[in-house]
């Protein structure tokens, strides 16, 4: 059973609790991560969501996200879901928006998270785990900051929230 940590209002850990409970219509707050992926060319490994997710499935997205188990470093946890989801490592990774937060509802389910956000160089070409992802792709940074603002896109709400955060960054691996 994988497990996440929960937080109160501030970030601080209050407990864990088994991740298939607490994704719902009333999503206790909790830790999670979202990365950034760009391989050799520069082009950004965006995901589709599978059919199967609990939470926005078929939703098009960065490259992957997932939550620390309890006690877990976050970077570690970031490595081990590149691996397991897409069959990648990061050869460089980097926190670049260590406080993101939010939260987002569809079709009766809510997320509410402290998610930081890292980017990555990637080595290797996706293999995706069916039950995590649907399909990849590979785009231009200009294309996902295009989608982001694009409402009829299918980009996930905290991929829409976080490209112009990014792009305040100036980030030499998403240009």
């Amino acid at each position: 059973m994988e497990q996440v940590v929960l937080l109160d209002d501030d970030g601080n850990p209050v407990g864990v609790a088994d991740k298939a409970t607490v994704h719902g219509a009333r999503t206790p707050r909790h830790l999670a991560f979202s990365c950034y992926g760009v391989g050799a060319d520069g082009r950004l490994l965006v995901t589709r969501r599978a059919a199967g997710k609990t939470a926005f499935p078929l939703v098009w997205t960065n490259t992957c996200c997932g939550h620390p188990a309890p006690g877990e470093d976050m970077a570690g946890a970031v490595h081990r879901r590149l691996a397991d989801e897409l069959g990648v490592r990061a050869t460089e990774l980097r926190l670049v928006l260590p406080e993101f937060s939010y939260r987002a509802t569809q079709d009766g389910i809510e997320e509410n998270e402290l998610c930081p956000v890292f980017v990555a160089r990637l080595d290797g070409e996706p293999d995706p785990h069916p039950d995590e992802v649907d399909e990849v792709r590979w785009w231009s940074w200009a294309e996902f900051r295009a989608a982001a603002g694009d409402p009829g896109s299918g980009l996930s709400p905290w991929a829409r929230l976080q490209v112009p955060l990014l792009d305040a960054l100036d980030d030499p691996l998403l240009r």
